[in-house]
Formats: structure tokens, sequence, C-alpha cells
């Protein structure tokens, strides 16, 4: 293996900071959605509410592809990764109203 210039291997520690900088930023941004997330599922469980939103979800999709071609991020990447966090939160949406099922069971 090659030894790397000190110039360039300053570069790449800067990238790599500005990279994990936004990882994390990332996963704080994710979990506030969940947090509001969670609280949509409760509110549809009370109310008896489907889990799933298809007319949402379709519009999310669209409004995400739009804004990921505006940042010159591939659209079909976007909606992939939008279709993921999609799925994850009708699963939570699924177990709370399965959680608040149960609940109201045990109290009627």
């Amino acid at each position: 293996m090659s030894t790397i210039e000190p110039s360039v291997k300053q570069q790449l520690a800067g990238y790599r900071q500005s990279i994990d900088n936004i990882d994390a930023a990332l996963l704080h941004m994710l979990a506030e959605r969940f947090r509001c997330t969670q609280a949509v599922g409760v509110l549809k469980a009370q109310y008896d509410l489907p889990p799933a939103d298809p007319a949402r979800e379709e519009y999310q999709i669209e409004r995400l592809r739009r804004l990921a071609k505006d940042a010159h991020l591939d659209p079909d990447f976007a909606e992939k990764f939008l279709n993921f966090i999609i799925r994850e939160v009708i699963r939570h949406h699924e177990a709370i109203a399965a959680d608040y099922d149960s609940t109201t069971e045990q109290t009627a």
C-alpha cells in the first residue's frame, strides 16, 4: 500500500469529520421524526384510523422526489429511502393499535 501525503490525509479527515457530523444530525432528525409518527400512531389507534394512509404516502413520495431532484439527489434513492421509513412507521402504527386494542379490552 502506498503512503498517503499528509495534505491528502488531512483533507480526507476533514471530509470524514463532516460526514460524521451529518450522520449524527440525520440520526437525531430521524429520532424526532419517529417521535412525531409515534404520536400520530397513538392518535390513529384512539380514533380507530388505519395504520396506513396510501393517499398521504403517495403525496409524500412525489413531494420528496421533487425535493430530491431540486437538491441534485437521485429521486429513485429518495423514494426507496422514504418507502423504507413508511414501512417502519406503518409497522409501529400497527403495534400501537394492537397494544391500544388489548389495553381497551382489558379495561372494558
